[in-house]
């Protein structure tokens, strides 16, 4: 008795499926089966169809679209809107031209090295860059390919990760631009060669192909589904197809923190720490100073190998933010950390503002925190916390944050609160008696510290201490009365003198 045979090539997929599963576990994913009656051969035409590259910016336009929305490196939004803008008008070039590219012999691409601190802009500038430009873009962390050590597969799937972030156009991707953070995580210490510094230097060998010339295969060797679609399209074809990209003409920019670089290049220049002040701000500026004079052979010495480090032939050195700096990206209408927040409350109808000196004083919170612009974020949250929690099941319908409510949140919080069961404590005995209310701003601050003492809020107390002044006011024919620290400290007394004194008169 023969076998029974799969009909089709979705059921081999799905009898491989099961078999790969029972052994491996059901985490392999696989691609979907074509549904039956779909073609099964391959494309009559499998040549890729270009994509035209629309690149016409000059690099003091893209530097004036990065200062729109990035405070202060003003060398680095320089340098790096030179160099970018010259690829790209050199790849331009290639294709408008092809007599120019066959004879230029080599290929030097501008790869960026950028220096500074954590929370400066370095990601964004080139998100924004990529974003302005229309390429795909894609960003890689340097610590995740030193702990794989040799695999050589993890430093590839940034490039085919263009792919994706291509829309599956591989063209489009080869003009695309991979941007590694924590490069300085893969140096390797001076003095060894075992243990993780043997991976560290296996990684930037890795790289080292990649940021010149070379072709990568779409498919990874390590990726199990995507060799099993290989093979189900083998069978439908009859021919084993094996798309690559090119990494020619895409740009790699890499970037760190590089803590202690500043002491190899003060080393090199013979310098001593005598003479400098150590106060923070004076010993960031130094750090920066030494940085700007860096040359290829104190990233060697970092622990780069000299391979690495000629793949990369510029670099850019950004600056510290310090607390005017972070003022001014508060004060920027496109900045992210309050635009998200005034979203963040729209969402519940609730119109959010910022006063200038509570943008100051949230800068100078952040500045403590020393991670540039990303403890913005962490600042304007803590403040603003409680408040998105306790305003939508209110009445509040805007706030306006204030230098107070930034220094203390909770006692903010209970100000607007209280300021919102005044006003509705004014429009209930206005419209039952017909007099109009108001407080002095004393008076109010007296009462709130009562409510908060008597465990009470403040509606309650005012009901309970000026529960007789609807009546007794009506009787003194005044349409509007305003209570001051004393009428607040004794209401029944203060009442009662108001009363006898308009009989006395009379």
């Amino acid at each position: 008795m023969s076998e029974q045979q799969p009909v089709n090539p979705a059921e081999i997929q799905k009898d491989l499926k099961e078999f790969i599963e029972n052994k491996y576990g059901a985490q392999v994913v696989f691609p979907d089966s074509q549904p039956e009656g779909t073609a099964m051969g391959p494309p009559t035409d499998d040549s890729p169809v270009e994509e035209e590259i629309e690149f016409d910016l000059k690099p003091e336009e893209l530097e004036s679209y990065l200062t729109e929305y990035v405070v202060k490196q003003s060398e680095a939004k320089a340098i790096l809107a030179t160099k970018i803008c010259t690829h790209y008008n050199r790849m331009k070039l290639d294709r408008e031209d092809p007599d120019f590219k066959n004879g230029f012999i080599g290929n030097i691409k501008n790869n960026i090295m950028l220096i500074g601190p954590t929370g400066v802009g370095k990601t964004y500038l080139i998100k924004l860059i990529a974003d302005r430009i229309g390429v795909p873009f894609v960003k890689g962390d340097a610590t995740k390919f030193s702990e794989t050590g040799y695999v050589g597969g993890d430093v590839e799937d940034l490039v085919r990760e263009l792919v994706r972030e291509a829309d599956g156009s591989i063209d489009k991707a080869q003009y695309g631009i991979i941007y590694i953070d924590e490069i300085d995580k893969i140096a390797s210490s001076t003095g060894q060669s075992k243990g993780p510094d043997v991976s560290r230097t296996g990684v930037q060998r890795n790289l080292l192909k990649l940021m010149e010339e070379t072709e990568v295969d779409l498919k990874a060797p390590h990726d199990l589904a995507s060799q099993m679609e290989s093979m189900m399209q083998f069978q439908r074809s009859g021919k084993m197809e094996k798309k690559k990209i090119s990494t020619r003409n895409i740009l790699f920019i890499v970037s760190g923190a590089f803590t202690g670089l500043e002491g190899v290049v003060k080393r090199r220049l013979n310098k001593t720490r005598v003479g400098f002040k150590t106060d923070g701000d004076t010993k960031t500026e130094e750090r920066t100073t030494y940085l700007r004079m860096l040359r290829s052979e104190d990233l060697i010495e970092f622990g780069f190998e000299s391979e690495f480090v000629g793949r990369l032939p510029v670099t850019a050195v950004l600056d510290p933010l310090l607390v005017d700096d972070l003022h001014t990206i508060l004060q920027n209408p496109n900045c992210s950390v309050t635009v998200g927040k005034k979203r963040d409350f729209k969402a519940y109808g609730i119109d959010l503002e910022f006063e200038d000196d509570a943008l100051r004083r949230m800068a100078e919170m952040a500045a403590e925190e020393q991670t540039g612009a990303r403890s913005l974020v962490s600042v304007a949250e803590r403040v603003l916390l409680k408040f998105e929690k306790a305003l939508p099941s209110s009445e509040v319908k805007s706030l306006t944050v204030d230098k107070a409510i930034v220094e203390d949140p909770a006692a903010g919080l209970n100000r607007v609160m209280g300021d919102r069961q005044v006003h509705g404590f004014q429009r209930s005995f206005e419209e039952a008696y017909g007099i109009t209310l108001t407080f002095d701003n004393d008076a109010l601050d007296y009462l709130s510290e009562a409510a908060k003492a008597e465990g009470v809020s403040v509606d309650d107390l005012f009901q309970k201490r000026f529960l007789d002044y609807g009546h007794g006011l009506k009787l003194l024919g005044e349409p509007s009365f305003r209570i001051t620290l004393e009428a607040a400290r004794e209401p029944k007394e203060h009442l009662d003198h108001l009363v006898k004194s308009f009989y006395n008169k009379s």
